[in-house]
């Protein structure tokens, strides 16, 4: 099995190129004082290395900067719609260079039911409910991020 950092080393970072495309789309920061301690090119890199492998966030190597800090970036992107804003424009760029080709399957407005989801789990009646609450409640407590 190979490790983190193989696969890290496989997967690359931002071209100078891909970098100059995607600069420009990030927020600014909206408050003057103290520079960043970590790079935001190199903070990206870590966030796509996560995404692109699917390791917990505390295993995201050391040369994309502290894991701590590459997942707060994501996360305050993800919540102020940042995230969603940057792949529009990114969209947007790729549709005019004519680099971006959708057919019908990809634009579906609805997603395929899953075969099992048009049923809700029921709680068994003999069962008390304190019981299903820590049964469901472990498994979501117990998850690494």
């Amino acid at each position: 099995m190979r490790g983190v950092r193989a696969v890290a080393a496989d997967h690359g970072t931002l071209t100078d190129e891909q970098w100059a495309t995607l600069e420009p789309l990030l927020p600014r920061g909206a408050k003057a004082g103290r520079p960043p301690v970590w790079p935001r090119r190199q903070l990206v890199d870590g966030i796509r290395f996560r995404v692109w492998t699917g390791v917990p966030w505390r295993d995201v190597p050391v040369e994309y900067g502290p894991w701590n800090r590459v997942y707060d970036l994501f996360r305050r992107w993800r919540r102020n719609g940042s995230r969603h804003r940057i792949l529009t424009r990114l969209q947007s760029l790729a549709d005019a260079k004519g680099c971006l080709q959708l057919d019908r399957s990809d634009v579906s407005a609805t997603p395929p039911p899953h075969t099992h989801s048009s049923q809700p789990r029921a709680l068994p009646k003999h069962a008390p409910v304190g019981h299903w609450k820590r049964q469901l409640a472990t498994p979501l407590l117990s998850r690494s991020q």
